[in-house]
């Protein structure tokens, strides 16, 4: 088919977000500036956090105000990421991101206060979309472990009936798009995402709900994040089609990747430089029989152990690393990156039959080796560059290979 044809959205989870004042502080400093350096236009794929969600509806008129503060920066707004619900600046994130988790009240009513923000700030004629956490970590102990899907689908569920009504009332249609993400409760999209998705339908069915959830309930392919766990991303786009989940939203987004991690000394103390407390970064390894080993966080005890310690996990081709990189670097000095796995996965979306949300999700830049020296304007107006030069020869290269 094509690419959508909406301006492409970067996700302002990159800046500070803890009240309405610093989510315009933000839009002010840097995605004015982006899209006017740039010369493109830009959407605002807006975080809004719990405290701002809540600031927003609390007081009368305050999102239409909002709104039109958007419309006078020559901005607009089609997706939230509505996936860390508190303070994603915080000292230490990590596995604190995936709470609450989806079998709470808490994560539904949220979810559903942030599609009543959207309904009011979607340009006319354009449905939404919204990216929200794998259901939950699976680092993170729930609260009733043996009924946790259950739990979850029960919550999914009330939030496509609340989704249905939006519609009915305001007539904006949002979907949701469920993020898979390393070592969560989905994460791989063969072993785990399509089982999941067939339970949610059956439990749906159950509850005659069945046509909202395959309606408003979708999913995020974030690149970087099935790239890391070594997924083969054309077949797992493939495997999503043949079973009818639809992608609602697409991360454009690149890992990090250390080849040959048992000799790459270079590549190792470069890698050490990328640890750090804020975010959590899932490691995973292929080993020469396609087995995928993971750790749960990079950490430096792992990437500079003397040839005496190593394992397993160091004797393999390669190592990918949840961390999210600008998407126009192919390598950051002896590291390579996921973009051969981001054209790849490109490509594919560009075939589908539908068009899904494109959003550009560099949320690391404060904590990049050296990032803070970086202009945070520049770097991004580099990122959409590529992301246009990305997009443009995909269509050409599905062109010529159609003709």
């Amino acid at each position: 088919m094509s690419f959508s044809q909406l301006p492409i959205s970067y996700c302002t989870n990159v800046h500070a977000g803890r009240t309405v004042s610093e989510v315009d502080a933000g839009l002010s400093d840097y995605t004015v500036k982006v899209r006017q350096q740039s010369g493109r236009p830009l959407a605002a794929g807006l975080w809004l956090a719990r405290p701002v969600v809540s600031e927003l509806l609390d007081e009368a008129g305050a999102v239409e105000r909002f709104r039109d503060r958007l419309n006078e920066r020559d901005l607009t707004c089609y997706t939230l990421n509505t996936f860390p619900f508190g303070d994603f600046h915080s000292e230490r994130v990590k596995e604190n991101v995936y709470l609450p988790d989806w079998t709470t009240n808490a994560r539904r009513e949220y979810t559903v206060d942030c599609a009543k923000v959207l309904s009011v700030l979607l340009p006319d004629g354009v449905e939404g979309s919204m990216s929200t956490l794998p259901l939950g970590g699976r680092m993170n102990t729930p609260a009733d472990p043996a009924n946790f899907h259950r739990d979850c689908f029960r919550q999914l569920v009330e939030t496509a009936k609340s989704l249905n009504r939006l519609h009915e009332e305001t007539g904006k249609f949002i979907r949701l798009a469920v993020e898979p993400e390393p070592l969560c409760e989905m994460s791989s999209i063969p072993d785990l995402v399509i089982p999941v998705f067939k339970k949610l339908r059956e439990y749906a069915a159950d509850e005659n709900a069945l046509e909202e959830v395959n309606r408003y309930i979708g999913l995020c392919f974030d690149v970087c994040h099935q790239a890391v766990e070594f997924e083969d991303v054309v077949a797992s786009i493939d495997l999503l089609v043949k079973n009818e989940i639809r992608i609602n939203k697409v991360h454009i987004s690149n890992a990090i990747e250390l080849q040959n991690p048992e000799t790459n000394v270079d590549g190792r103390q470069a890698l050490a430089r990328f640890v750090e407390p804020r975010y959590l970064h899932q490691t995973f390894a292929q080993a020469d029989d396609g087995r995928v080993l993971n750790r749960i966080d990079l950490e430096e005890k792992d990437v500079l152990r003397r040839p005496a310690e190593y394992s397993e996990f160091d004797r393999v081709p390669a190592w990918r690393v949840h961390f999210h990189v600008p998407v126009n670097a192919e390598e950051l000095g002896p590291l390579r990156t996921t973009r051969t796995q981001l054209r790849q996965a490109l490509g594919r979306v560009e075939q589908l039959d539908y068009q899904p949300h494109l959003e550009i999700e560099t949320y690391t830049w404060e904590v990049l080796p050296d990032g803070k020296s970086v202009d945070l304007v520049t770097g991004l107006c580099q990122e959409i560059d590529a992301t246009h030069e990305l997009l443009n020869n995909t269509c050409d290269a599905n062109a010529a290979a159609d003709s």
